[in-house]
This record gives C-alpha cells, sequence and structure tokens, in this order.
C-alpha cells in the first residue's frame, strides 16, 4: 500500500523508496551467472526511468510467450507466423532496453572507477564492458539465424535477456584474478556507484545499508570506505558489524552522529 491504498500494479511502487544495500551475498555478481549482473543494472535504471521499466516488462511477457509456443511445438511443424508476432515485440523492446542499458554504462562506469580508485588509493585499473549476446546488435538477424536452434532447445537462445557485463581488473576477468580483497573492494564500488546515480537521477539520498562487508578488506581500505560514506552525498546509513572492536574503532574516526545497537540471543539493546 502507498498512503493506505493497495497499489493496482507492483511496479507502481519501483523507485520510490531509493536504497542500496551491500551484503556478503553481492559476491554472486562476480562468481555468478549473467543473470545476475543483468539484474544489478535493471534494477538500478528502473528506479530512475519508467520507461525502461515498461519496456523490460513487455520484452520478459513476449519472450515468455515465445518460448512457450517453442515448447508447444516440440517435435511437431511450428507456427511461423505465431512466433513472428513475437519477435516483433522482441524487437521493438529489445532495441530500447539494450540502447538504455549501453547508455547507462558509459556514465556508470566513470562513477565506479572512481570509487574503486578512492578504496584502493589507485593500486589496480577496474572496467565494465557491456557483452551483447546479439551480433552487431541486429536482433531480427540475429532471431531469424536463430530459428532453428530456438527449435531445436525449444527456448529463445539470443537477445537481451543473454546479454552479460564484463568485470575487470587490469584488463582480465576479476572473478579469475581478483583476491578476495579485490573482489569485495569491486562489489562495494559497484554499489557506492548505484548510489551516487540514484543520487544523481533523483536528486534524493537513498539509504545504504553495509551488512558485514568488511571481512578480507586491510584496514586502509576499510578506513577509506567510512571515510568516503561519511561524506554529505551520504544520508543515513545502517552499518552492521560482528566485532565491536572493529566497529568502534571505525566509527571512532568518524565526527558524526550516531547511535549504536548491540543484538544478543536475538534481542536488540
Amino acid at each position: 500500500k502507498k498512503n493506505q491504498k493497495v497499489y493496482t500494479k507492483l511496479s507502481e511502487h519501483i523507485g520510490l523508496l531509493p536504497l542500496v544495500m551491500i551484503s556478503p551475498e553481492d559476491v554472486t555478481l562476480i562468481e555468478g551467472g549473467s543473470e545476475e549482473r543483468r539484474r544489478l543494472i535493471d534494477h538500478i535504471i528502473c528506479q530512475c526511468d519508467r520507461t525502461y521499466l515498461h519496456a523490460l516488462i513487455r520484452y520478459n511477457r513476449a519472450l515468455s510467450q515465445r518460448n512457450a509456443l517453442l515448447k508447444a511445438s516440440a517435435g511437431r511443424e511450428l507456427d511461423r507466423e505465431a512466433l513472428e508476432i513475437w519477435d516483433e515485440q522482441l524487437i521493438e523492446c529489445g532495441q530500447e532496453v539494450q540502447q538504455k542499458r549501453l547508455d547507462f554504462l558509459e556514465d556508470f562506469k566513470e562513477v565506479f572507477r572512481e570509487y574503486y580508485e578512492l578504496i584502493s588509493a589507485g593500486k589496480e585499473k577496474v572496467s565494465l564492458h557491456y557483452c551483447s549476446s546479439v551480433k552487431e546488435g541486429d536482433l531480427k538477424k540475429a532471431l531469424k539465424e536463430a530459428f532453428e536452434r530456438d527449435r531445436l532447445m525449444t527456448y529463445t537462445t539470443v537477445g537481451i535477456h543473454r546479454d552479460d557485463i564484463s568485470l575487470e581488473i587490469e584488463g582480465y576477468p576479476v572473478k579469475k584474478i581478483g583476491s578476495q580483497g579485490q573482489k569485495k573492494t569491486f562489489l562495494i564500488a559497484l554499489k557506492l556507484a548505484q548510489y551516487v546515480w540514484l543520487y544523481r537521477m533523483n536528486q534524493l539520498k537513498p539509504m545504504l545499508l553495509l551488512d558485514d562487508i568488511f571481512d578480507k578488506l586491510d584496514a586502509e581500505r576499510v578506513e577509506q570506505i567510512i571515510r568516503i560514506v561519511g561524506g554529505d552525498i551520504f544520508g543515513q546509513i545502517f552499518i552492521t558489524d560482528t566485532n565491536r572492536e572493529h566497529i568502534d574503532e571505525m566509527l571512532r574516526t568518524q565526527r558524526k552522529e550516531y547511535t549504536l545497537f548491540r543484538v544478543e540471543g536475538g534481542t536488540l539493546f
């Protein structure tokens, strides 16, 4: 509900309460499949761009219908005309979504690089690249060429739902060569860049949640992160940590107001 009124569509709520969370589970952005990285980009853009949100919803709906048709036609003749109806929707919405993703990443990667360099004191160079599953950006041609493969596999094998984001450090995949500390720094820089991008687009400070993120980071990087989030651009922040001495030391360096809560046996003190 919003103001005691039930939403007619859940999508109406997206973007109203901007929030960025950094947690140990974010490692799936590096270690997981392309779906995790697409979800991050889609989540960020959807909070600021309702046109993008609706195009993505239409694309996913058409994709679901196309896949259902392919699966229903397994072992028998496929209705090409029916398939082309969904192809047209995939092409129209897919081109719009992909272009907005590319435009977003062009701005976002600069903010990301800036925060990675701040945290790491410029020790490593990082980059983000958009990897399309469609050659030359021609989805219509790609769908036509993939027809036989799609028919045999009974699902759509090309399109923006197969695209990926390459995460690199010193020109190599961070998944393969990054240390635990470098991977964590990479993830934190991604989320801080998300915060800044949302703030610039909405002129509203998101809430920032830092959930047990300081493990595997050296003292210098921890100090830098605390100094960064103590800046004026950041608003309300919640930090959790299992090491009381650790968090006391971090907060001691900051001339900011804070309230400290302790949880023991499920009870808040």
